[in-house]
């Protein structure tokens, strides 16, 4: 079987999607994690499917990496747009697997496209001291913005061993089991949000993750962390570095978040014919 798959990246964050509003492809796990295996495979974070949907414009149907099913992306949600754009749609309203989003495509210069992604609203953020059953420093924020996510505030970001303390909290926080949860280190420094994030699914580092900084930006917010820029009729606005790209996130600062954005490039790399 051959497909012809599309890659795309957003912020570093990179991913293979194929058009299947046509309902025809059906790919099993095993089969995502080989596309995505950076040494036998094309080399991905993830695999996106564009279907179609009886109730919106297209339906986004995520995969992690390693094959299994993905919640909400925040960086494949803005690529899935930018692709639909270029398979000729012109409006963007379309269901996740956290429900509704909409979107708008900001710019559009050589290539690169800059994406403004509406995310779901978080109706609740918890704080902890410290998590059980972990080895490592834990105190931190646990909220759901799509995909589920702890946030910790570190000093010396850039050096910091991310992996090792993301994957004991992941794997071994007694408050985030079953299923664990992605974790992100952050470091507010000169008016931006510095964010690394251990991803779950993944199960190491990746160059920048949407969900992540979305509720990176919240939680610091909690934390009383200065906005970046002052926003109209009481938005917040946070800008953000990822590993290479600089992102934004605006709120609305209740509930604690309410009509939450995101903002940042999504860029066509190249197209693949892939025999499964």
């Amino acid at each position: 079987m051959k497909i012809r798959l599309y890659k795309y990246q957003g912020a570093g964050n990179d991913f293979l999607i194929a058009d299947n509003r046509d309902g025809l492809i059906e790919l099993a796990p095993a089969q995502i994690a080989s596309v995505c295996d950076r040494r036998y495979g094309v080399g991905a974070d993830g695999l996106m499917l564009l279907e179609a949907s009886d109730r919106y414009d297209f339906r986004m149907t995520y995969y992690n990496s390693d094959g299994s099913g993905g919640m909400m992306c925040g960086n494949g949600g803005r690529c899935i747009v930018a692709f639909a754009a270029d398979m000729g749609l012109d409006h963007f309203d379309f269901e996740a697997a956290d429900g509704f989003h909409t979107a708008q495509i900001l710019r559009d210069e050589n290539g690169v496209k800059t994406v403004r992604l509406k995310m779901k609203d978080v109706s609740e953020i918890c704080r902890y001291d410290a998590l059980e059953g972990v080895s490592v420093p834990s105190e931190g924020y646990f909220l759901d913005t799509g995909t589920r996510h702890y946030v910790r505030f570190v000093k010396g970001l850039k050096e910091y061993d991310i992996v090792s303390e993301g994957r004991d909290i992941r794997y071994n926080a007694e408050q985030l089991l079953p299923v664990g949860a992605n974790v992100n280190f952050i470091e507010p420094a000169d008016g931006i949000i510095n964010v690394r994030t251990y991803e779950k699914g993944v199960e190491d580092e990746t160059y920048a993750c949407g969900t992540g900084i979305v509720a990176s930006c919240i939680a610091a917010f909690d934390a009383g962390v200065e906005p970046s820029a002052a926003g109209q009729d009481g938005r917040v606005h946070y800008d953000v570095n990822a590993k290479k790209d600089v992102l934004a996130v605006d709120f609305l600062p209740d509930l604690p978040a309410r009509d939450v954005w995101l903002t940042g490039p999504a860029v066509y790399v190249a197209e693949i014919l892939y025999r499964f």
